[in-house]
């Protein structure tokens, strides 16, 4: 699941992704609609970046140039009718575009092609999306608080599903080998990455007197 800010010149900001992009709200990705506006973007851990170029090209294209001029190293991508086709350029400087009638397949196809070819990395697995570049780690679309060694940890589990590790893999592979403290460490760290996943503190599995796992959901 991706997390999108989808960004549009409707005053406002329409409260309805399915109006700008239908296929958008067939698709399991956690979607954020506000103003386009570069103050939208303020806090945001958004992976990618849609911009509503349905009715104000012009607003959108300088808009783009704004983004550019900031420094956004988020992949962005416009909606476009197949009229707005011909307003396009290089000049935009976009990572895609996005016809307001494309299908469920081929939205989703574009969202993830853009991602990979930005180089940024996403870990994703049972629910489990792992920023790397932003280090940001979310459940079902929600953003969890996590220390930077329950993040490494949950990161490397997420990496291997189900495979098993044991205490002494994952002090090695997660702490550094130049860590002097002990194997209860891991223990204490998954207790309390389990609570931070609520409900979902199944994913991280225990083999009795083996380790531990990271546990898809199906």
């Amino acid at each position: 699941m991706t997390q999108v800010l989808l960004l549009t010149p409707q005053v406002g900001g329409s409260e309805n992704s399915a109006d700008i992009l239908p296929s958008l709200g067939l698709l399991t990705h956690q979607i954020r609609v506000a103003a386009l506006e570069p103050e939208s973007l303020l806090n945001s851990d958004a992976s990618i970046l849609l911009l509503d170029g349905r009715t104000d090209l012009v607003g959108v294209r300088n808009f783009c140039r704004t983004l550019t001029a900031l420094g956004n190293q988020i992949p962005t991508l416009v909606v476009l009718t197949e009229g707005g086709l011909t307003a396009l350029s290089p000049a935009w400087e976009l990572s895609d575009f996005v016809l307001v009638t494309a299908g469920p397949a081929e939205v989703d196809a574009r969202l993830r092609m853009v991602v990979r070819e930005s180089g940024r990395e996403l870990i994703a697995a049972g629910g489990v999306e792992i920023d790397e570049e932003a280090y940001v780690a979310r459940l079902d679309g929600r953003a969890l608080d996590l220390t930077y060694t329950e993040f490494e940890l949950l990161k490397f589990l997420a990496q291997h599903p189900n495979k098993v590790f044991s205490r002494e893999q994952l002090l090695s592979d997660v702490w550094g080998w130049d860590y002097f403290g002990g194997t209860r460490t891991v223990d204490v760290h998954v207790r309390r990455l389990r609570a931070k996943l609520g409900e979902a503190d199944s994913l991280i599995g225990t083999v009795r007197n083996v380790g531990y796992r990271f546990v898809p959901r199906s």
